[in-house]
């Protein structure tokens, strides 16, 4: 809790210091997006920009849920980009983001990884039980969705409770890749577009079964001071050139 409030507070003095910046002639659109979309977010954004040179993008990344903490703690943002349907449908409980305005814009898929370099024989998540796994990088499941996947599939493989001590929680997905990609972890858990970004630091070594297709919602926050900005973001998301960008990193298009 002590660090999602530390992350809320160094959210808070950015935004301030974007605030002070910008011009009064331009939209400025705050988008938290989950930690996932890092890479093809800030094309996105470019491209955006070019698209709309009088508006601005300011990209905040994170879990999932650490951003939804902060939407709810009074962070002014205008778009939310989640990792799945779970922490979505709080918001949306919330009222934080309303049904009409929530849309579902990529698919993922969730992938057991291992270092490159490893000697260690991984072909499937039973291979975790073996003892030269120690360390498993899992974004911690209370917060993170790629790690509340990974659990809920090994429980249904029944193999929670037999590995659980190794597990690794980090803040994110991306910080699990770290993890794996330096070694510090002899196994983790990321999703597919993520592992695609160090092809020469990690191997996949299964796609993990997941009981439910990985879905990313995006939406407007109902109190956004730029909701026609924010809306035009989104379809932007939406748009053939923005799936386009989503693609180049290996997202699906959400049907």
């Amino acid at each position: 809790m002590r660090l999602q409030l530390a992350n809320f507070k160094k959210l808070m003095i950015i935004l301030g210091f974007y605030a002070c910046v910008s011009t009064a002639s331009a939209a400025q659109i705050t988008v938290s997006a989950a930690a996932s979309l890092t890479n093809a977010f800030n094309d996105l954004a470019k491209a955006y920009q070019q698209q709309y040179p009088h508006d601005q993008v300011l990209l905040n990344f994170g879990a999932s849920g650490s951003l939804l903490q902060q939407i709810q703690n009074g962070a002014p943002v205008d778009v939310f980009a989640s990792a799945d349907q779970e922490t979505m449908n709080q918001a949306q409980v919330k009222k934080l983001v309303l049904a009409q305005d929530r849309f579902d814009f990529v698919n993922n898929t969730l992938v057991l990884i291992t270092p490159k370099k490893t000697t260690l024989k991984v072909s499937s998540l039973k291979d975790l039980q073996q003892p030269g796994i120690k360390h498993i990088a899992i974004g911690n499941p209370a917060y993170t969705p790629a790690g509340r996947y990974a659990k809920a599939a090994m429980q249904q493989n029944q193999l929670w409770t037999k590995v659980q001590a190794k597990m690794v929680n980090v803040n994110n997905v991306r910080q699990a890749l770290d993890y794996v990609a330096n070694a510090a972890a002899e196994a983790g858990f990321v999703f597919a577009t993520d592992a695609a970004l160090m092809p020469d630091k990690v191997t996949v070594v299964t796609t993990v079964a997941t009981s439910q297709p990985i879905r990313y919602p995006i939406a407007r926050i109902a109190t956004s001071k730029h909701p026609t900005e924010a809306a035009k973001f989104i379809a932007f998301v939406r748009s053939a050139k923005g799936q386009k960008i989503l693609q180049k990193y290996g997202f699906q298009t959400a049907h």
